[in-house]
Parts: C-alpha cells; structure tokens; sequence
C-alpha cells in the first residue's frame, strides 16, 4: 500500500568507513569526492562463550564468469529455480541471467525511475513468499523521492513485458544526486529493510522524523514493523548513517551494515534496534558517548563498500574505490581476527556481494557507472568459491 508523505509516515517517531562519496563511485560530499527485530544484543557486546570463529585467514577464487556486457549493474536477487535478476541503474531495466550459460533476457523496465548521480534503479528483492505472488521489490529514486515499489513477474509474457505495474509501499525517502542508499532485503523475520542515504544532507542522518540517513524496518506492505524501536508508527530501526548500502544477516541471524565514510574511514556496523551510529558527529571509531562504534573500519581508498554477504563464519563486503572483496571474519559480534582483501584491482570496483549457497557468492563489478573504467566484457557477474 502507498505510503504518505514523510511526516505522516513518522508520526511518532545500527571497520570500514566509505570513502567520501567521491572515491566509492557514490561520491561523497563536497569534501571529497510479524516477528520480533532481529540483531538485538547491544552492539558490541561480548560473543557466547560457544561461539567460535573462522579461521584467520581465508580464501576466495574466482570460479567462472557467469555473465557479462551488462549496464550499470546494481542490485541481484536469486531466482528460485538458480537463475539471477539484475538490476541496471541507469537502463532503469531488470535482466535474467541464466546461471548455467550466462544468457540475458531483459524482463521488462521499472516505470517512474529517474537515473542522476548516484541515483536510480538500486536494490532489488524477492518477496518472502515469491513462490507464490511472483513479486520482486525495487528501491529506485524518482524526479520527486526515493521509493520502494513491488511488481508482478509473470514468465509467461514476452520478453522486456514481464513486469507488471509497481505498487508503490514506501515513498518520500530524501533523494539526492549522492547517497541515495539503495540496499533493501528482507530479514529472518520476513520484514523489509531497507539502508538509505543523507543525500549530502547531513542533519537528516539524525533527525528521527526523516527517513534519511537510516536503516528502515517495514511490513511487505510498507508499514512500520512490529517492535520497531521508535515506536509503532516509525520506520526507523537504527539512524546516525551517512550511506548505507550493505545489509547481510550472519549464522544467528545479527544484522550487519556497510557503511560509506567522508574522507577518513568507511565502516562495518553490527546494528541493533535503535542503535545510533554517529554520522555526522563521529566518523569511524569516536569512542563517543551515545554512539556505536563500528566493528571495523578501512581508509576510505581500501574500501568504498557497498554490498556484503554472510558466509562461512565471515562477512565479506564488495568495495568500489578499493576494487577488491574483503573478508571480515567473526565471531559473535566482533572481528574475529584483521580483514583480509581478495581480487585487488583484478576486476575493478566491486559494487554488489550475495552469497550463493554455503561456500559460493555472487559477485557483481561495476565498471560502467559513470566512475569506472569499462573493458572489453565489463560488467559482469561472477562465481566465486569462499573459505
């Protein structure tokens, strides 16, 4: 259902910081270029006793490219029957991708998307009960807001006609030419979340009654989860975020947040229900009063992160400026050990991570965003085999 406008929807009222949007490819500012909430304890707390870590180090290979010659890639959704969507930022547009021989077919175009900057078709996901309604969720930013929209998939019609209308569930998230955010996934608890941005204004990532800047909690149908935080008429599951663009969810179902920095540090943040994670007071770790420090943070030119992925025992994060995977393994709610990089400079900016089913992820580069520079292939997805 429709969501109103923003004060409406608000009547009451979670090592790495991204480097300013400018270097991430999502530029940074001025300066630089029906169950309970999941991932309750206080952030930063001390693991069970039971739980144990991963080994320190790790590994990833690169076992084939699946598919390439895409445009702009930015979110994947997994199909099912194995077979992936994609959706292209700029196009506007979703493709399947057969997984087995890389073959794409473009299933239709998200009606009202408006493509500048950082903006345009994002993240996508798949209904909790896809098997049976066929819809996928789509965050993309008009001429007017941000958004989140649901369309029907029916198969059964042509190519590039497969999408129905969207019916639109939230609307009236700030938009900007920077830190649209974009990232939505639906939790262990079959809610909707969705990591949003500041839009260059600062303020909001603070201001309780604004949907920037925030990681949001919501029904399939767009209103305020149960045991959201803030109150039962807010969205609002944690705030004090400057551009959140990964969301992944580890073994005991903890919420886990990639985060964009200015100009110092980008972050990982395990994020709790109401937790307040600093920006623009604090940037990377403060020890500051009030605010929850990441779990770990990168020079904003190692990392840019945009999308993570949870997988065995780690939690890896695809970096745009860094061009290259890193590794964060865990234990409980800690780094278990120094995150370890993969693939540096060997695919270029890496823009979204999803795993792929125990010890595999899908990886997506994202070379043709306007901030890349294309090769012959770019962009593509591709398998890889983690430890």
């Amino acid at each position: 259902m429709q969501r109103p406008a923003l004060g409406a929807v608000l009547a009451a009222a979670a090592l790495f910081a991204l480097p300013a949007c400018s270097s991430d490819g999502d530029s940074s500012g001025p300066s630089s270029g029906e169950g309970s909430p999941t991932g309750s304890e206080k952030p930063g707390s001390s693991p069970a006793p039971s739980e144990s870590a991963p080994p320190a180090k790790g590994s990833a290979k690169v076992l084939r490219t699946v598919a390439e010659g895409l445009k702009s890639p930015w979110g994947l959704a997994p199909l099912p029957d194995g077979d992936l969507l994609v959706s292209s930022r700029d196009e506007g547009t979703l493709t399947r991708i057969d997984a087995e021989n890389g073959k794409k077919t473009e299933i239709g175009e998200v009606p009202g998307v408006a493509p500048s900057g950082e903006g345009g078709l994002l993240g996508i996901a798949l209904s909790p009960t896809f098997a049976s309604d066929h819809m996928v969720y789509a965050y993309f930013t008009t001429e007017s807001d941000s958004r989140i929209a649901r369309l029907l998939y029916n198969e059964d019609k042509p190519a590039g006609q497969q999408l129905g209308a969207p019916n639109t569930v939230l609307r009236g998230i700030p938009k900007g030419s920077i830190h649209n955010g974009g990232r939505i996934a639906f939790g262990p608890d079959k809610m909707l979340y969705a990591g949003t941005g500041e839009t260059g204004d600062r303020a909001l990532a603070q201001d309780k009654e604004s949907l920037g800047g925030k990681i949001l909690r919501m029904t399939p149908d767009g209103d305020p989860a149960p045991g959201n935080p803030l109150g039962e008429d807010s969205l609002v599951y944690s705030l004090g975020h400057r551009n959140v663009q990964g969301l992944a969810w580890d073994g005991k179902q903890r919420l886990w947040a990639a985060e964009f920095g200015q100009d110092t540090y980008d972050e990982l943040n395990h994020i709790a229900p109401g937790g307040n994670y600093g920006w623009p007071e604090v940037e990377g770790k403060g020890g500051k009063k009030g605010f929850t420090d990441p779990v770990a943070q990168w020079s904003t030119d190692e990392a840019s992160p945009s999308g993570i992925a949870y997988a065995e025992g780690s939690i890896w994060m695809a970096g745009l400026r860094g061009e290259r995977l890193w590794r964060i393994p865990l234990r409980g709610t800690e780094a278990a050990a120094k995150p370890q990089s993969f693939f540096k400079g060997e695919y270029g900016r890496l823009r979204t991570v999803v795993s792929a089913g125990t010890d595999k992820l899908w990886l997506v580069t994202s070379e043709t965003d306007t901030r890349g520079t294309p090769e012959k292939g770019d962009d593509k997805v591709l398998e890889v085999e983690v430890k």
